[in-house]
């Protein structure tokens, strides 16, 4: 896995692949907003009623537990094996592809794929299944999929180990200090605290070291909201690469962040509430 803020010459890197859930390596079925609106007018609400009954079904209960989360609160997990192939193939065009996407390394090598639909703060999960088992796959509605959050705080180390510096470093050491101190005086739901390479001067040399001493997490999210994001777990807990690009991919704000889960990657309280309603138009005008 590539730390985001630089790439170290002869690293063991990963290269970020982010595919949408249910990718089988060929046409993309994902759907943005507009898709689909278009894939649900082809076809009659009496029609997707009798043959995906369960499907409206599940729509409801999603709108119901969009219209009653909170960022803050614990997420709600929804299970769609229930869903047969065709009810399975409308909810991956009713839910689309979001602005969010990412994977997440379990312990036991395993790969969690991550995939906001359109509806912000709605989230499908898919955990990659064991040789010959069919794949984990579920709904999951809140700020960011708990996957993900438990894999922030059960996998990164609590602590860094400070070394000394190579030949030519400027100001790793004060820069390590300062996550130091931030990571032990973090506590949940309380602000990141952000450390800005782009004004601040690191030179190569520092900037392996801080790669070096931080090391690589387990996640990697992407965000292609109002400009693209790309956001790093590293291998220390609290302790996150963020970084904000062009349309070019190249990086326009280098940042670390010290905190939760960014909010560059999470829903916020009025997202749950545009999506229930969003939803509710869906089911009014397709499924009622």
């Amino acid at each position: 896995m590539r730390v985001g803020y630089t790439s170290v010459e002869g690293g063991d890197d990963i290269e970020m692949l982010v595919l949408p859930v249910g990718h089988d390596g060929g046409e993309r079925r994902g759907l943005t907003g507009a898709g689909t609106i278009a894939a649900l007018a082809t076809r009659s609400g009496a029609e997707l009623l009798e043959q995906c009954p369960r499907l409206a079904d599940l729509l409801a209960q999603l709108r119901q537990a969009l219209a009653a989360q909170r960022a803050d609160a614990p997420p709600a997990r929804v299970r769609i094996d229930g869903l047969d192939e065709a009810e399975r193939k409308l909810l991956a065009d009713v839910l689309g592809e979001g602005e969010v996407s990412g994977i997440v390394a379990l312990p036991d090598r395993r790969v969690a794929q991550i995939q906001e639909s359109v509806f912000a703060g709605l989230w499908r999960v898919r955990i990659e299944g064991d040789a010959g088992q069919r794949a984990y796959d579920y709904l999951e509605i809140g700020a960011v999929p708990e996957i993900a959050a438990r894999a922030a705080l059960d996998f990164p180390a609590a602590e860094i180990a400070i070394t000394e510096p190579p030949a030519g470093a400027m100001n790793v050491m004060p820069v390590l200090a300062e996550i130091s101190e931030r990571m032990a005086a973090h506590r949940a739901g309380e602000p990141s605290h952000i450390i800005n390479f782009t004004l601040l001067p690191m030179n190569p040399a520092d900037m392996e070291h801080l790669v070096a001493t931080l090391g690589s997490g387990p996640i990697q999210l992407y965000s292609r909201g109002y400009g693209s994001c790309r956001v790093l777990a590293t291998g220390a807990r609290h302790v996150w690469s963020v970084q904000y690009l062009n349309a070019m991919d190249t990086p326009i704000l280098d940042t670390i962040e010290v905190g939760d889960v960014p909010t560059a990657v999470r829903a916020a309280d009025e997202d749950f509430q545009d999506s229930a309603e969003r939803i509710g138009d869906i089911i009014e005008a397709y499924f009622a």
